[in-house]
C-alpha cells in the first residue's frame, strides 16, 4: 500500500481557480447544482408524502441511476470522441426542461408516483450522457499538473451545493410545495448553460480526442483491469458506493420515526454537506492522492455510517453527519483524482464515466436493498449494514500497489 501523503505533497487549495475558465465554470455549476439539490430533496418529500415508504424512495433512486449503470461507460467513450462543451450544453438543457415539466404536473395536481418514476428515468438518461462530458471538460480548464486539484474542487462545488439546496428545500417545501421547487431547479440550469457559452475556448487546455469508432468501452475496461491500483480501487469504490451511500433513501423515515423530526431530512443533508466540503477541500490540497489516503477515508466512512445508524437522538445524528460527509466525499474526490492521475488524455472521460458508474450506477442495486432493509428489518440496520461492508473492504486495498 502506498504510504500516507506527506506535507510536501500538498499545494494551494484553490490553485486551479487562477484560470478564468475554471472560475466561470464552477460558479455556474454551483448555482445549477443548488437547484438540483432542491429537486432531489423535494422529490424525497413528495414520494414520502405520497406513499410513506422507504422502498418507494429506493425504487425512485433505481430509476434515476439505472441509466448510469447501463449507459455510463458508453457515454464516457462518447465524450472522449466529441466536443465535451457542446454535449454538456445539450444535456443540461434537456434536464432543465424535464425539471420544469415535472413541476408543472405537480402544480396542476396531476402528479403520480409513476410519473415521478418516469421523469427520474428520463433525467437519469440525460445525466448519464452529461456526467462524463461535463466532468471531462474540467480537465481542459486547467494545466495538466492542476487536474487533480480541479477535480477535487469540482467535488467541493458539487457537495457544497448540498449545504444550501436541502436547507432551502426544507424551508420552502411547506409554503411553496414541491412543484415550485422543481420549476426553480429547471430555471437554475441556465447558470451552467451560460457558463458553457462564457468559457473562452482559446484559453482551454485541449486534450487529444480518442479516434472515432473502435472499441472505446472495452479499451477503457482493459486499461483499468491491467492497472493494479485502478483495479482494486475501483472494486472497493463500487462495493462501498453500492451499500454505504444510500442514506438518502432511509433518512426521511429515520428522521420521522426514530428521531421524531419529520422535516429534519433536509437539515441532515445540509450537515452532511458541510462535512463534505471539508473532506473535498482537504483532498484538494494534495498534489498527489495516494491509496493510503483512499483507504483511510474508506474506514472513516464505515465507522460514521454505523454511528449514524444508532444515534440516540437528532442532535447526535447531526454531529455524526459531519464526519460521514467529510469521509465519504473525500473518498469520491480521491477516486476521481487517482483515476485521472493514472490515465492518458484520450481516456479521461472514460475513467470519469467508470467512476460515475461505480458511484451512481450502483444505486439501482443498493437503493432498493437499503429501502427494503429499512421497511422489513430495521431502520438502524438499513444504514449499519453498509458501514460493516465498508469496513470489510479496507483489507482489500493492501493489494493496490
Amino acid at each position: 500500500m502506498t504510504a500516507a501523503v506527506s506535507s510536501t505533497d500538498t499545494g494551494g487549495m484553490f490553485r486551479s481557480l487562477r484560470h478564468r475558465n475554471a472560475r466561470v465554470f464552477f460558479v455556474g455549476l454551483l448555482i445549477s447544482n443548488i437547484g438540483t439539490w432542491l429537486q432531489f430533496t423535494a422529490t424525497s418529500y413528495l414520494i414520502y408524502d405520497l406513499t410513506g415508504s422507504a422502498t418507494d424512495l429506493g425504487l425512485n433512486a433505481m430509476f434515476q441511476f439505472l441509466p448510469m449503470l447501463l449507459l455510463g461507460v458508453w457515454a464516457g467513450g462518447f465524450a472522449d470522441q466529441r466536443n465535451r462543451r457542446i454535449v454538456t450544453i445539450w444535456t443540461q438543457s434537456v434536464m432543465g426542461l424535464l425539471a420544469i415539466a415535472l413541476g408543472v404536473t405537480v402544480l396542476a395536481d396531476t402528479v403520480s408516483l409513476w410519473l415521478v418514476y418516469v421523469t427520474s428515468l428520463a433525467l437519469g438518461i440525460a445525466s448519464a450522457i452529461d456526467n462524463p462530458s461535463r466532468r471531462g471538460l474540467v480537465t481542459e480548464l486547467v494545466a495538466p499538473d492542476e487536474i487533480s486539484n480541479a477535480m477535487a474542487l469540482n467535488t467541493t462545488v458539487m457537495t457544497g451545493s448540498r449545504i444550501v439546496g436541502p436547507a432551502v428545500a426544507a424551508a420552502l417545501i411547506g409554503p411553496l410545495g414541491a412543484g415550485w421547487l422543481f420549476v426553480v431547479n429547471g430555471v437554475s440550469f441556465l447558470a451552467i448553460i451560460f457558463a458553457m457559452y462564457a468559457i473562452d475556448t482559446e484559453a482551454l487546455f485541449p486534450v487529444r480526442s480518442a479516434p472515432m469508432g473502435g472499441t472505446p468501452v472495452r479499451d477503457g475496461m482493459r486499461f483499468v483491469y491491467h492497472d493494479n491500483v485502478l483495479r482494486y480501487t475501483f472494486l472497493v469504490f463500487f462495493i462501498v458506493s453500492t451499500f454505504a451511500f444510500n442514506y438518502g433513501v432511509v433518512l426521511p423515515k429515520l428522521a420521522d420515526e426514530k428521531w421524531g423530526y419529520a422535516n429534519a431530512f433536509g437539515v441532515l443533508l445540509t450537515v452532511i454537506s458541510i462535512g463534505s466540503v471539508a473532506g473535498s477541500l482537504t483532498t484538494a490540497r494534495l498534489r498527489e492522492v495516494t491509496t493510503g489516503w483512499f483507504t483511510g477515508v474508506i474506514a472513516a466512512t464505515g465507522v460514521s455510517a454505523i454511528a449514524l445508524a444508532w444515534s440516540p437522538n437528532i442532535w447526535v445524528a447531526y454531529l455524526v453527519c459531519l464526519p460521514l460527509g467529510a469521509a465519504s466525499t473525500a473518498m469520491v474526490a480521491a477516486m476521481n483524482s487517482i483515476s485521472q492521475q493514472r490515465s492518458p488524455d484520450e481516456m479521461r472521460s472514460r475513467m470519469l464515466a467508470l467512476v460515475a458508474v461505480a458511484f451512481l450506477g450502483s444505486t439501482p442495486i443498493g437503493g432498493p436493498v437499503t429501502g427494503w432493509v429499512g421497511d422489513n428489518v430495521s431502520l438502524e440496520w438499513s444504514l449499519a449494514y453498509g458501514g460493516i461492508i465498508t469496513l470489510l473492504c479496507v483489507p482489500i486495498m493492501r493489494w493496490a500497489k
